[in-house]
């Protein structure tokens, strides 16, 4: 599998726990521009293999006008060979969209949507710098259904000052009642420079215990399993048949190539990011310099290579399959990585089973500990 990501970094407003490259309050001339330089950057771009998923994220991709998601497209369609099933995701926010716009994004070959909910106590999005109430959502989303969309992401927080146990047991409760296909539940984790950090520094909000972040993570794990969704990754679940195939080939360090300001990209053991500056992207692009936007991260040997798929392979719950492993590095996981593997079973942090290597219950509360084995 190979995919393509799309970042739109624009948004009405940036939420206060945000630190992703993205800007509020933008004209529409930079937008505008911005879109004209990434066709061109998508155009100049050359990859031969099939394209199985397109995720367009953000920042909020629902900002942009309806035409600029459909010329976006139509110039992937154009340039890759995207298969015929391709997944194809878009991110969207209440506030940012409507009908007319889900209409243009079904038309223009978006089959998934990936709404951006958070929590579903307005004093809580409001305390985020969400620019939406709950009630929008469920506008939203009824919206979305309507237009036929049958394959929709919820996203939720955990974790959040302020937050109780019951506030989260109520978000679960409403949001598992709509019956989206997907749920994804993440820890707010407290990133420097954001106004949420500022807010906690000056103790006029104060984040949670670690002990009732944890019981939150296993409340959401036993609420959603119960309502049939499957744990398939620490912060994600799905019914049957609707993981994320974008996520889960990242997971599987499958190749990926990333468009626009800030975006990643891994092709042939090579890890690149484009420039973070938006002056620069713009001007690299209007003078025909592109490869000025880009710049290696990493080229990988085979033990980087083989200890980013291990740390990769134990997001997933299912973990990593020995055969798979195998037939990718011609080596034996439990030889080749013997002394981390054997620290990690001591500790009770992962188990070995048949043909798999995955976290225990305790690795999930401890997955961070497992991961730096293989950094």
């Amino acid at each position: 599998m190979s995919g393509i990501y799309v970042h739109i970094p624009f948004c009405q407003k940036k939420c206060k726990y945000c630190d992703f490259i993205s800007f509020d309050s933008c004209v529409r001339e930079i937008q505008k521009n911005y879109i004209e330089c990434l066709i061109e950057e998508i155009k100049h771009t050359k990859f031969a293999k099939k394209i199985d998923t397109i995720y367009i994220g953000g920042g909020t991709p629902s900002i942009l006008e309806i035409q600029e998601i459909q010329q976006i497209l139509q110039v992937i369609f154009e340039q890759f060979d995207v298969t015929k099933n391709a997944e194809i995701t878009i991110e969207i926010n209440p506030g940012t969209v409507d009908l007319k716009k889900m209409k243009g994004y079904q038309k223009s070959g978006v089959n998934r949507l990936s709404i951006g909910l958070q929590a579903t106590q307005n004093h809580l999005l409001e305390m985020l710098g969400r620019i939406y109430q709950y009630e929008e959502f469920e506008k939203v989303y009824q919206e979305a259904r309507q237009v036929g969309f049958s394959n929709i992401n919820v996203d939720l927080m955990l974790g959040l000052p302020r937050q109780s146990l019951s506030d989260l047991e109520e978000s679960l409760q409403k949001v598992v009642a709509l019956s989206p296909e997907h749920i994804s539940i993440y820890s707010l984790i407290l990133e420097e420079g954001t106004p949420l950090e500022k807010s906690i520094l000056a103790g006029t909000l104060e984040m949670p215990p670690e002990d009732l972040e944890r019981k939150m993570y296993w409340k959401t794990k036993k609420i959603l399993e119960q309502k049939g969704y499957v744990h398939y990754e620490i912060s994600n679940f799905a019914k049957r048949d609707f993981v994320s195939k974008h996520n889960l080939a990242c997971w599987e360090q499958e190749e990926y190539i990333g468009f626009g300001l800030g975006a990643h990209s891994y092709i042939e053991k090579k890890r690149f990011s484009n420039t973070e500056s938006l002056a620069e992207y713009r001007k690299n692009i209007e003078n025909g310099k592109l490869d000025k936007n880009q710049f290696l991260q990493e080229v990988q040997n085979f033990e980087m290579q083989a200890k980013e798929y291990m740390m990769l392979g134990f997001r997933k719950l299912e973990g990593i399959s020995i055969s798979k492993f195998e037939q990718k590095f011609h080596v034996h996981p439990l030889f080749y990585f013997r002394f981390e593997i054997s620290k990690l079973e001591e500790e009770s942090l992962i188990e070995v089973d048949l043909d798999k290597i995955c976290l225990t219950k305790k690795g999930l509360d401890f997955a961070n500990l497992v991961f730096e084995e293989f950094i």
